[in-house]
């Protein structure tokens, strides 16, 4: 295909499917699945603003809820205005912006998880000195941390995306702008930028992340053997359960998504783990925490009691339910 070499305004976004019979069925599925993303993580949010689950680890919490309700909103909401308005093009600006948000929330989402990967370490192997080393202080550097390199982190990415000015086509393979594939079809010359995508986005923000929450469940794996009661590791290993779920479910479909070769074939693949990625993550991580954590459940009949004065709760939700620094 001829190379476009008059400055690029706009790009049309390509969506799921080509079939026009499944387009309805996307929306309706994308669109059920964003409220309930929402809805879930919302109630995670309100759970979170209970006085007795002010510690650090709901703290982590709330933040692993915005970001999914943030990636969610960027990525899928085109699908439903694209269904609705039945114009798939989108600005170059605006194209842009949404490849510099989606990147820079995926390596805040990355960071956070870290950080309540350090926060299980502590709780499990220094639980003595968990009040002292957890402190407000530091989970509120921490999270600003996180979301101040996240966010830094991918403008050399967007910098160099923006000066490219050619293109061998306008339409981007994908259902968002995400930068594999603006990147394919771009005739510039794309080495630098595939080679500092590769170490510093994906060896820095990807890989380093990764092998420090590895470190933190290798010291907590130590801890748990030395329990002596069966009982007891077991307890100990379920209050890591749902991060360890959470962290297991965003690498795979990371690493996936990323460190696959960058072929014709894959493209597709390419776009399947992006969708599970922006849709059944941010859909399961609510799910996965509300359902293996009795705090949460015990703050959200506390506030559905107080919504709703003619109901009182049983002895056992009345009782002080302050997540210890172990407990989920």
């Amino acid at each position: 295909m001829q190379a476009n070499q008059t400055p690029i305004t706009y790009f049309i976004i390509k969506g799921i499917s080509d079939d026009p019979q499944l387009h309805l069925l996307i929306f309706l599925l994308v669109l059920l699945i964003y409220l309930f993303i929402l809805c879930s993580n919302l109630t995670i949010l309100l759970a979170c603003l209970d006085s007795r689950l002010h510690n650090p680890m709901y703290f982590f919490l709330g933040n692993l809820s915005i970001l999914d309700i943030s990636c969610s909103t960027i990525a899928l909401h085109k699908i439903l205005v694209h269904f609705i308005s039945r114009d798939r093009n989108i600005s170059f600006a605006a194209c842009m912006v949404q490849m510099h948000m989606f990147g820079s929330l995926t390596c805040v989402n990355l960071l956070i998880l870290t950080a309540m990967s350090y926060d299980r370490y502590v709780a499990i192997c220094k639980p003595l000195r968990y009040n002292m080393v957890m402190s407000t202080g530091v989970c509120a550097t921490l999270a600003s941390a996180s979301w101040v390199v996240g966010s830094l982190q991918t403008v050399p990415f967007t910098v160099i995306v923006w000066c490219f000015s050619c293109y061998s086509s306008i339409e981007i393979n994908h259902f968002f702008c995400d930068i594999i594939p603006i990147i394919k079809i771009s005739c510039n010359d794309t080495s630098f930028l595939e080679t500092l995508f590769l170490t510093e986005g994906l060896l820095t923000m990807l890989l380093m992340p990764f092998l420090l929450t590895v470190l933190s469940y290798i010291y907590i794996i130590h801890a748990i053997l030395r329990i002596r009661s069966s009982s007891g590791r077991l307890k100990t290993f379920y209050t890591c359960s749902s991060h360890l779920t959470v962290v297991t479910l965003l690498y795979t479909t990371l690493f996936s998504q990323y460190l696959t070769p960058n072929l014709s074939s894959t493209l597709e693949s390419k776009k399947r783990f992006a969708l599970f990625n922006t849709a059944a993550v941010p859909l399961l991580n609510p799910l996965i925490y509300s359902l293996k954590n009795k705090d949460v459940k015990r703050a959200l009949k506390r506030f559905q009691c107080h919504s709703n004065p003619n109901q009182s709760l049983t002895p056992s939700h009345s009782s002080n339910s302050q997540g210890s620094p172990n407990g989920e």
